[in-house]
């Protein structure tokens, strides 16, 4: 029986035998116990474990830093690359919508995905002529199902919680598009009853956003954000 066993991956660390610090590699910790692997050497648990633990809040921490990171490091991305972007990253950013959370968790949104030219062209044209959509390798157009949400939660449902639950999958869409290395604009001035025609989308179901997605060909500057003591209200506003 293995005392003491952790499966952790660490892209940079492993141990072995009675090793407690960590050391270049780009293994995986298939685990922790060198007893186990190494019946011959003696281990100690104490320093073992520790340094798991250790590993652990490291990459805890990591990870909680770069959620802040693409918090802050969005941008709304207007100029991209001739660059085609791949399903399987689409699929990823789609993935990462899903997961937003919803009223209820009826998850009212529908998605849908633009690549013809001729598409792209005529919502463009319905964002005012924001060109930049045309541009974009991919167009991710957001919808919230208006009908879904009101079966669910009345007019409060179909007025507001449906809108709140598609912004929050769209914000989802974002961050995990940065995270890919991808650039998006959160487009929401465009004549709805256009997209909708374009798109072929039916009533109860809302166009509430159009997302491009691509490559970013542009750096824009951070901009500049309220500061805390502006926004924060204590008990009543």
């Amino acid at each position: 029986m293995v005392p003491f066993s952790f499966v952790f991956c660490a892209d940079k660390f492993s141990v072995e035998g009675n090793v407690s610090s960590p050391v270049e590699s780009h293994h995986c910790l298939r685990s922790i116990d060198s007893r186990f692997h190494h019946p011959d050497k003696k281990v100690d648990e104490t320093k073992l474990k520790a340094f798991v633990a250790q590993e652990v809040k490291l990459r805890v921490e990591g990870e909680i830093m770069g959620i802040l990171e693409a918090i802050k490091g969005r941008r709304s991305i207007r100029a991209f690359k001739d660059q085609e972007v791949s399903e399987e990253c689409v699929e990823k950013l789609i993935d990462a919508a899903r997961w937003a959370p919803s009223a209820g968790n009826i998850q009212p949104w529908e998605f849908i995905i633009v690549r013809k030219p001729e598409i792209k062209r005529k919502l463009a044209e319905a964002a005012l002529g924001q060109s930049f959509i045309e541009e974009a390798p991919v167009v991710i157009v957001v919808c919230a199902d208006e009908n879904r949400s009101s079966q669910g939660y009345g007019v409060r449902g179909k007025t507001l919680y449906c809108i709140q639950d598609t912004a929050a999958a769209i914000q989802n869409v974002h961050l995990a598009a940065y995270a890919l290395g991808l650039g998006t604009c959160w487009v929401g001035a465009f004549r709805e009853e256009e997209a909708r025609k374009t798109l072929k989308i039916p009533q109860g179901v809302r166009p509430v956003a159009v997302i491009p997605v691509g490559y970013p060909a542009e750096t824009p500057q951070q901009r500049s954000r309220r500061p805390i003591s502006q926004i924060v209200q204590y008990e009543t506003f």
